[in-house]
Protein backbone atom coordinates (compact mmCIF):
# COMPACT_ATOMS: atom_id res chain seq x y z
CA UNK A 1 0.00 0.00 0.00
CA UNK A 2 3.20 2.19 0.92
CA UNK A 3 4.71 1.13 -2.34
CA UNK A 4 1.64 1.94 -4.38
CA UNK A 5 0.98 5.48 -2.79
CA UNK A 6 4.83 6.40 -3.62
CA UNK A 7 4.83 5.26 -6.66
CA UNK A 8 1.50 7.23 -7.13
CA UNK A 9 3.22 10.45 -5.73
CA UNK A 10 6.45 9.89 -7.47
CA UNK A 11 4.02 9.84 -11.43
CA UNK A 12 2.24 12.74 -10.01
CA UNK A 13 5.40 14.85 -9.18
CA UNK A 14 7.02 13.43 -12.27
CA UNK A 15 4.28 14.24 -14.54
CA UNK A 16 4.08 18.23 -12.73
CA UNK A 17 7.26 18.68 -13.79
CA UNK A 18 6.88 17.82 -17.18
CA UNK A 19 3.38 20.10 -17.54
CA UNK A 20 5.94 23.09 -15.94
CA UNK A 21 9.00 22.14 -18.19
CA UNK A 22 6.19 22.13 -21.63
CA UNK A 23 4.59 25.17 -20.06
CA UNK A 24 8.27 27.02 -19.99
CA UNK A 25 8.84 25.19 -23.43
CA UNK A 26 6.26 26.27 -24.89
CA UNK A 27 6.60 30.23 -23.87
CA UNK A 28 10.30 29.96 -24.94
CA UNK A 29 8.98 28.68 -28.38
CA UNK A 30 6.32 30.61 -29.24
CA UNK A 31 7.63 32.88 -31.61
CA UNK A 32 9.04 29.57 -33.63
CA UNK A 33 5.88 29.09 -35.32
CA UNK A 34 5.99 32.30 -36.94
CA UNK A 35 8.46 32.64 -40.30
CA UNK A 36 9.22 35.94 -41.38
CA UNK A 37 7.76 36.71 -44.65
CA UNK A 38 9.62 37.38 -47.83
CA UNK A 39 9.29 40.29 -49.38
CA UNK A 40 7.03 38.66 -52.15
CA UNK A 41 4.90 37.39 -49.61
CA UNK A 42 4.63 40.66 -48.19
CA UNK A 43 3.52 42.20 -51.40
CA UNK A 44 0.51 39.60 -52.45
CA UNK A 45 -0.41 39.85 -49.32
CA UNK A 46 -0.68 43.34 -49.61
CA UNK A 47 -2.86 42.86 -52.92
CA UNK A 48 -5.28 41.11 -50.79
CA UNK A 49 -6.17 43.44 -48.51
CA UNK A 50 -7.41 47.36 -49.06
CA UNK A 51 -5.51 50.41 -47.83
CA UNK A 52 -7.78 50.92 -45.16
CA UNK A 53 -7.47 47.24 -43.98
CA UNK A 54 -3.72 48.33 -43.34
CA UNK A 55 -4.07 50.96 -41.24
CA UNK A 56 -6.60 50.06 -39.11
CA UNK A 57 -4.12 46.95 -38.17
CA UNK A 58 -1.05 49.61 -37.72
CA UNK A 59 -3.14 51.55 -35.86
CA UNK A 60 -3.84 48.85 -33.50
CA UNK A 61 -0.39 47.72 -33.48
CA UNK A 62 0.09 51.31 -32.52
CA UNK A 63 -1.85 51.45 -29.82
CA UNK A 64 -0.88 47.93 -28.20
CA UNK A 65 2.64 49.36 -28.50
CA UNK A 66 1.65 52.85 -26.46
CA UNK A 67 -0.43 50.74 -23.78
CA UNK A 68 2.96 48.68 -23.00
CA UNK A 69 4.97 51.90 -22.85
CA UNK A 70 2.85 53.10 -20.01
CA UNK A 71 4.92 50.43 -18.10
CA UNK A 72 7.84 50.73 -19.94
CA UNK A 73 7.47 46.65 -20.73
CA UNK A 74 9.20 45.61 -23.73
CA UNK A 75 7.27 43.97 -26.54
CA UNK A 76 7.41 40.54 -27.94
CA UNK A 77 6.99 39.74 -31.59
CA UNK A 78 5.16 36.69 -30.25
CA UNK A 79 2.83 38.54 -28.33
CA UNK A 80 2.25 40.80 -31.14
CA UNK A 81 1.61 38.66 -33.82
CA UNK A 82 -0.74 36.35 -31.54
CA UNK A 83 -2.75 39.32 -30.07
CA UNK A 84 -2.89 41.75 -32.81
CA UNK A 85 -1.35 41.19 -35.67
CA UNK A 86 -3.43 37.82 -36.24
CA UNK A 87 -4.48 37.01 -39.58
CA UNK A 88 -2.05 39.96 -40.92
CA UNK A 89 1.30 38.28 -40.19
CA UNK A 90 1.75 38.15 -43.57
CA UNK A 91 2.28 41.10 -44.18
CA UNK A 92 4.25 41.96 -40.48
CA UNK A 93 7.25 43.88 -41.95
CA UNK A 94 4.80 46.10 -43.61
CA UNK A 95 2.71 47.34 -40.61
CA UNK A 96 6.10 47.42 -38.40
CA UNK A 97 7.53 49.38 -40.81
CA UNK A 98 4.19 51.73 -40.84
CA UNK A 99 3.58 51.61 -37.00
CA UNK A 100 7.68 52.68 -37.22
CA UNK A 101 6.99 55.90 -39.39
CA UNK A 102 3.74 56.99 -37.00
CA UNK A 103 5.99 56.92 -33.94
CA UNK A 104 8.39 58.58 -35.41
CA UNK A 105 6.66 61.57 -37.45
CA UNK A 106 3.87 61.59 -34.74
CA UNK A 107 5.18 60.75 -31.55
CA UNK A 108 8.36 61.55 -31.94
CA UNK A 109 9.57 57.93 -30.53
CA UNK A 110 12.07 55.25 -31.72
CA UNK A 111 10.83 51.69 -32.22
CA UNK A 112 13.94 49.75 -31.30
CA UNK A 113 14.71 45.71 -31.45
CA UNK A 114 16.48 45.50 -28.34
CA UNK A 115 16.75 41.53 -28.33
CA UNK A 116 17.06 39.76 -32.38
CA UNK A 117 17.27 36.65 -30.63
CA UNK A 118 13.99 36.67 -28.64
CA UNK A 119 12.33 39.20 -31.02
CA UNK A 120 12.08 42.32 -28.43
CA UNK A 121 11.22 46.25 -28.61
CA UNK A 122 10.96 49.04 -26.99
CA UNK A 123 9.98 52.60 -26.96
CA UNK A 124 12.85 55.14 -26.56
CA UNK A 125 12.01 59.09 -27.07
CA UNK A 126 13.85 60.56 -29.79
CA UNK A 127 13.07 64.20 -29.67
CA UNK A 128 15.33 65.28 -26.89
CA UNK A 129 18.85 63.36 -27.68
CA UNK A 130 21.69 63.09 -25.26
CA UNK A 131 25.11 61.21 -26.22
CA UNK A 132 23.02 60.00 -29.40
CA UNK A 133 20.02 57.72 -28.62
CA UNK A 134 19.66 58.96 -24.54
CA UNK A 135 16.60 61.13 -23.62
CA UNK A 136 16.35 60.12 -19.85
CA UNK A 137 18.75 63.17 -18.24
CA UNK A 138 17.16 63.42 -15.01
CA UNK A 139 14.91 61.14 -12.64
CA UNK A 140 11.41 62.45 -13.39
CA UNK A 141 10.39 60.76 -10.21
CA UNK A 142 11.17 58.90 -7.20
CA UNK A 143 10.88 55.42 -8.81
CA UNK A 144 13.22 56.66 -11.44
CA UNK A 145 15.66 58.22 -8.59
CA UNK A 146 16.05 55.39 -7.03
CA UNK A 147 16.64 53.95 -10.58
CA UNK A 148 19.57 56.12 -10.96
CA UNK A 149 21.34 55.66 -7.35
CA UNK A 150 21.55 51.73 -8.68
CA UNK A 151 22.75 52.66 -12.34
CA UNK A 152 24.96 55.37 -10.86
CA UNK A 153 26.56 52.51 -8.14
CA UNK A 154 26.70 50.20 -11.21
CA UNK A 155 28.62 52.77 -13.49
CA UNK A 156 31.40 54.23 -10.59
CA UNK A 157 32.31 50.34 -9.69
CA UNK A 158 32.58 49.37 -13.66
CA UNK A 159 29.72 47.51 -14.62
CA UNK A 160 29.21 45.04 -12.92
CA UNK A 161 28.22 44.75 -8.80
CA UNK A 162 27.02 42.39 -6.64
CA UNK A 163 23.71 42.74 -4.90
CA UNK A 164 24.76 43.39 -1.31
CA UNK A 165 26.61 46.46 -2.80
CA UNK A 166 23.10 47.56 -3.68
CA UNK A 167 21.38 46.82 -0.74
CA UNK A 168 24.03 48.19 1.84
CA UNK A 169 24.28 51.49 -0.93
CA UNK A 170 20.69 51.71 -0.21
CA UNK A 171 20.27 51.20 3.40
CA UNK A 172 22.81 54.12 3.41
CA UNK A 173 19.52 56.03 1.81
CA UNK A 174 16.99 54.62 4.75
CA UNK A 175 15.49 52.59 1.90
CA UNK A 176 15.80 48.92 3.32
CA UNK A 177 15.04 46.42 0.93
CA UNK A 178 14.21 44.04 3.92
CA UNK A 179 11.07 46.39 4.80
CA UNK A 180 8.14 47.96 2.92
CA UNK A 181 9.14 51.54 2.09
CA UNK A 182 5.97 54.58 2.02
CA UNK A 183 6.99 55.19 -1.26
CA UNK A 184 8.10 52.07 -3.04
CA UNK A 185 6.38 49.35 -1.12
CA UNK A 186 8.52 46.40 -1.36
CA UNK A 187 12.02 47.71 -2.82
CA UNK A 188 13.59 44.20 -3.38
CA UNK A 189 10.39 43.11 -6.14
CA UNK A 190 10.50 46.59 -7.95
CA UNK A 191 14.42 46.29 -8.55
CA UNK A 192 14.95 42.43 -9.38
CA UNK A 193 11.50 42.43 -11.15
CA UNK A 194 9.87 45.47 -12.23
CA UNK A 195 13.40 47.03 -13.54
CA UNK A 196 14.57 43.62 -14.85
CA UNK A 197 11.14 43.02 -16.92
CA UNK A 198 11.39 46.64 -17.92
CA UNK A 199 15.46 46.07 -19.12
CA UNK A 200 16.68 48.94 -17.14
CA UNK A 201 18.63 46.33 -15.29
CA UNK A 202 19.68 43.03 -15.51
CA UNK A 203 19.96 40.77 -12.29
CA UNK A 204 22.13 37.65 -13.12
CA UNK A 205 23.03 34.54 -10.39
CA UNK A 206 26.59 34.26 -10.04
CA UNK A 207 27.81 31.08 -10.53
CA UNK A 208 29.32 28.56 -7.98
CA UNK A 209 28.29 30.66 -5.05
CA UNK A 210 26.87 29.05 -2.07
CA UNK A 211 24.39 31.15 -0.86
CA UNK A 212 22.92 32.16 -3.85
CA UNK A 213 24.24 35.51 -5.03
CA UNK A 214 23.45 37.97 -7.97
CA UNK A 215 24.81 40.92 -9.99
CA UNK A 216 23.66 43.81 -11.10
CA UNK A 217 24.62 45.25 -14.67
CA UNK A 218 22.58 48.42 -17.11
CA UNK A 219 19.89 46.62 -18.89
CA UNK A 220 19.20 46.99 -22.58
CA UNK A 221 16.96 49.87 -22.53
CA UNK A 222 19.54 51.61 -19.64
CA UNK A 223 22.02 51.39 -22.48
CA UNK A 224 19.45 53.08 -25.00
CA UNK A 225 17.93 55.67 -22.81
CA UNK A 226 19.90 57.14 -20.14
CA UNK A 227 22.93 59.16 -20.39
CA UNK A 228 26.06 58.68 -18.55
CA UNK A 229 27.05 62.14 -18.23
CA UNK A 230 23.91 62.74 -16.52
CA UNK A 231 24.28 59.30 -13.92
CA UNK A 232 27.60 61.00 -13.38
CA UNK A 233 26.21 64.49 -12.56
CA UNK A 234 23.19 62.98 -10.27
CA UNK A 235 26.20 61.11 -8.89
CA UNK A 236 28.14 64.28 -7.97
CA UNK A 237 24.91 65.83 -6.39
CA UNK A 238 24.49 62.65 -4.24
CA UNK A 239 27.84 62.61 -2.66
CA UNK A 240 28.11 66.60 -3.11
CA UNK A 241 31.22 66.20 -5.79
CA UNK A 242 32.47 67.22 -8.23
CA UNK A 243 31.81 64.78 -11.10
CA UNK A 244 35.33 65.38 -13.07
CA UNK A 245 37.01 64.41 -9.45
CA UNK A 246 36.17 60.94 -11.05
CA UNK A 247 38.23 60.81 -14.00
CA UNK A 248 37.87 57.64 -15.64
CA UNK A 249 34.37 57.69 -15.18
CA UNK A 250 34.13 61.14 -16.74
CA UNK A 251 36.06 60.15 -19.79
CA UNK A 252 33.96 57.24 -20.06
CA UNK A 253 30.66 59.00 -20.17
CA UNK A 254 31.98 61.66 -22.32
CA UNK A 255 33.56 59.33 -24.66
CA UNK A 256 32.50 58.52 -28.25
CA UNK A 257 28.43 58.48 -28.09
CA UNK A 258 27.67 54.31 -29.10
CA UNK A 259 30.08 53.35 -26.58
CA UNK A 260 28.66 50.48 -24.71
CA UNK A 261 28.37 49.76 -20.85
CA UNK A 262 31.81 49.04 -19.48
CA UNK A 263 32.91 46.15 -17.03
CA UNK A 264 33.21 42.59 -17.28
CA UNK A 265 34.08 41.33 -13.72
CA UNK A 266 32.12 41.85 -10.62
CA UNK A 267 33.54 43.65 -7.49
CA UNK A 268 34.32 41.53 -5.38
Amino acid sequence: MTQRKRLSNSHSSSQSKRQSGNLVSQEEDDDSTFTQPSTLQVQRGLEKLTTAQVDQKTAEVVQYFLVKDQKKIPVRRADLVKHVVKDYRNIYPEIIKRAARVFDQVFGLKLVEIDAKNHMYILINKLEKVDGALPIKSPANPKMGLLFVILGVIFMKGGVVRENLIWNTLKKLRVDSGEKHEEFGDVKKVITDEFVRQRYLEYVRIPHTEPIEHEFRWGQRADMEVSKAKILEFMGELHEQDPQSWTQQYKEAHSVPGSTQAGTSSQR
